[in-house]
């Protein structure tokens, strides 16, 4: 069977305290419901500093500065811990706020964000620095006086853009009456697209890249645009390849809420084993909505406010190079409409059921990346630390398959566990944090398979009380690169007619 590989992967972060209190749901919820609390009033005493974000040890594993097994080794909670970092990693970066503000610039086609005219002029020095994005300063021209922009928010319904606390910009409806097209949503889409052509352009140049040699693009984070007529329409895919240079592709949005990236990876990697398309990206841009989004919790148990970041991230998936991890889209779980709620239920559709398929044990699996949350964020919260849970019921169906004893379960989860690294962006946990430690512990390193798994909350939708969720086994390459160009097919084809024909003529000389 023709296999695809992961070639690579990139991860970026990009700081953002003045969108936490006016873009993120709980703070923006709790202005509508305890406008007078403290929690809103001291909200600025319990944000981070650029430099905190930076030095904070799992932000540094996610850009791939640091390894897992490094960050495993430091006590938690992590926040109390002394760490020093650098903003720019092995996977990616970690950008600064005033600078994300000139992406969203970039990444506006209709001429809706607007930025003070001091304050672009910042902006435009700092990009102007940045290797990805130096080509691009001469598009941040959209321009305004702080006075429009203050009419802009009070006649027009815009969305304001704060930067130490001060307006320093805007973003404009797109459509008077369409509420699919108000600023509030423009803002939210636009941020996706801007940190998805982040990971995308870092992807493109860690991995020396041709953006043309890219043919297909999905994309796989949480929100929807469209406009009245069809509302999620899309197409977040082809806006990011767009601004990417991938002239040669096109590409579509694929949603799931926290699953969507890996029925992305399992689409991206049958498409290219089938030959439809060569190189395939998947690609995730970060959400304004889950900023702060446990903000009051960490606040009450006296740490500070840890959602203070968007993910991104962007893997290539390519026809198989004899080298690179296979991704083996024949073994896949998946959580079916009658697979159940409970947590049983749910681990043994998504574990064990790709396991059968693949005649492995779960010893056989030798890294489990299933929803990668910083436990940081998770515990105060109530949910504890979900890669560990997830862990303890994996081992738990493995002790009711007999393929562990009972007191091997703890072993079996400190041997096989990783430590949640990832920012709380819904769809960024779900798996794909690992994928870039995955291309070198299954080639340089001594792991020989993994397994990517997400999972989603279809119920948030209102549509349906199911979960969802899928699989896939990663595995080392066995060394042999498959040739499915169109010679080589046509060269298949004609031999096996030849063959054909040769039988036909040998049984009618035997009749």
């Amino acid at each position: 069977m023709n296999y695809s590989i992961l070639r690579g992967a990139s991860y970026v972060l990009v700081h953002t305290p003045d969108m936490i209190e006016h873009n993120g749901t709980t703070q923006t919820t709790e202005k509508i419901t305890t406008p007078e609390s403290s929690y809103l009033k001291d909200l600025y005493q319990h944000i981070r500093t650029y430099e905190e974000v930076v030095d904070y040890a799992p932000n540094q594993t996610y850009i791939g500065n640091m390894t897992y097994d490094e960050l495993k080794q430091i006590p938690q909670p992590w926040v109390n811990q002394q760490n020093s970092g650098v903003r720019d990693g092995r996977f990616g970066e970690i950008m600064p706020e005033l600078e994300f503000y000139g992406l969203l610039q970039i990444a506006d086609v209709f001429e809706l964000v607007h930025l003070e005219e001091q304050f672009a002029e910042q902006v435009r020095d700092a990009l102007a620095a940045h290797p990805l994005f130096k080509q691009d300063v001469a598009k941040i021209k959209h321009t305004k006086p702080l006075e429009w922009l203050e009419k802009e928010l009070a006649d027009n319904d815009g969305e304001g853009l704060y930067f130490d606390r001060q307006l320093v910009g805007c973003v404009s409806r797109a459509h008077q009456l369409d509420p699919n097209l108000n600023a509030h949503i423009m803002l939210e889409n636009l941020v996706v697209k801007a940190s998805g052509i982040l990971a995308l352009r870092h992807l493109l140049a860690k991995h020396r890249i041709n953006p043309a040699d890219v043919d297909y693009v999905i994309e796989c984070s949480e929100e929807a645009c469209g406009d009245m007529n069809q509302r999620g329409g899309g197409n977040f895919a082809k806006s990011i390849a767009e601004l990417c240079g991938c002239v040669n592709a096109t590409g579509s949005d694929l949603r799931s809420f926290c699953a969507g990236p890996t029925h992305a990876l399992i689409s991206a990697a049958s498409l290219v084993a089938a030959g439809t398309h060569k190189n395939v990206v998947i690609v995730a841009g970060g959400a304004t909505a889950k900023l702060g989004m446990n903000g009051k919790s960490h606040v009450a148990k006296g740490f500070p406010i840890l959602e203070d970041v968007l993910g991104g991230f962007a893997a290539l998936v390519s026809e198989n190079d004899g080298i690179h991890p296979l991704l083996r889209h024949d073994l896949t779980g998946m959580h079916k409409v009658s697979s159940g709620s409970s947590p049983q239920a749910v681990t043994t559709a998504l574990i064990a059921d790709a396991l059968d398929k693949a005649g492995l044990t779960v010893n056989d699996i030798d890294a489990y990346s299933v929803e990668m949350q910083n436990p940081d964020i998770t515990k105060p919260a109530g949910a504890g630390d979900v890669p560990i849970s997830n862990l303890k019921m994996i081992g738990a169906i493995g002790v009711l398959r007999k393929e562990l004893e009972k007191k091997e379960l703890m072993a079996f989860v400190n041997d096989k566990a990783l430590v949640g690294w990832a920012p709380t962006q819904g769809h960024i946990p779900s798996g794909v944090p690992y994928l870039g430690f995955a291309v070198d512990d299954l080639t340089a390193g001594n792991k020989h398979r993994a397994m990517i798994v997400g999972k989603g909350s279809l119920f948030l939708g209102r549509m349906t009380n199911l979960f969802d969720g899928v699989s896939i086994i990663i595995e080392r390459n066995t060394g042999q690169a498959v040739q499915s160009s169109q010679a080589d097919l046509e060269a298949l084809v004609k031999a096996e007619v030849s063959q054909a024909l040769r039988r036909f003529a040998d049984s009618l000389a035997v009749d």
